[in-house]
């Protein structure tokens, strides 16, 4: 398989008509090998518009979401990141300039930081107030939220003392393990 051939028709394909129009972060994707951080088995899958499994129970995002995530993170070379779950993401965030720490058990303690940019790429009930507070003055996360059949990317931003949300797009990303929402009544 071609995969540099495959990475440009989804950035042409998928990325692009989706209204991604970073430049920066369009050129990072489609120098970003998506392939190699699958399972051999699944690299054919790693360019088609669904998520792939790249360990048991984890997943990269659609090329979409994760592209999006990322361009409303507005990453710039230079600043720190932290990748929960989420290794295509980090790899792009690195091929930006960005210094980035891998959390590969998004229930672990956070090292490090404040971080300017924090990404996830699985779904969440709510984001962790842990990953919020661990945000610089500035700071931006991205995450799905997720308790239905449909979830929504959420960016939450660090302000003066506080954190500030907003919706940005729908997402089916799978909910992650230890992360579902609390079975509830609800009328």
């Amino acid at each position: 398989m071609d995969f540099a051939a495959a990475r440009a028709n989804m950035v042409e394909s998928q990325i692009r008509t989706a209204d991604v129009t970073d430049l920066d972060l369009t050129d990072a994707i489609r120098v970003t090998p998506r392939e190699t951080l699958v399972a051999a088995g699944k690299a054919h899958a790693a360019y088609a518009d669904a998520t792939v499994e790249y360990a048991p129970g984890r997943y990269m995002l659609k090329p979409r979401d994760v592209a999006k995530l990322l361009q409303a993170l507005h990453p710039r070379a230079g600043e720190t990141a932290l990748a929960i779950c989420a290794p295509y993401g980090a790899a792009v965030l690195e091929t930006m300039g960005l210094s980035v720490t891998r959390l590969d058990d998004p229930k672990a303690a956070i090292a490090g930081g404040p971080y300017d940019v924090v990404i996830c790429e699985g779904a969440v009930a709510k984001a962790p107030g842990a990953w919020s507070a661990v945000l610089a003055h500035g700071g931006r996360l991205a995450v799905v939220e997720r308790t239905g059949p449909v979830g929504h990317a959420m960016l939450y931003m660090r302000t003066e003392g506080e954190t500030a949300s907003r919706s940005l797009f729908d997402a089916t990303a799978p909910v992650m393990e230890g992360f579902a929402p609390e079975p509830g009544f609800a009328f």
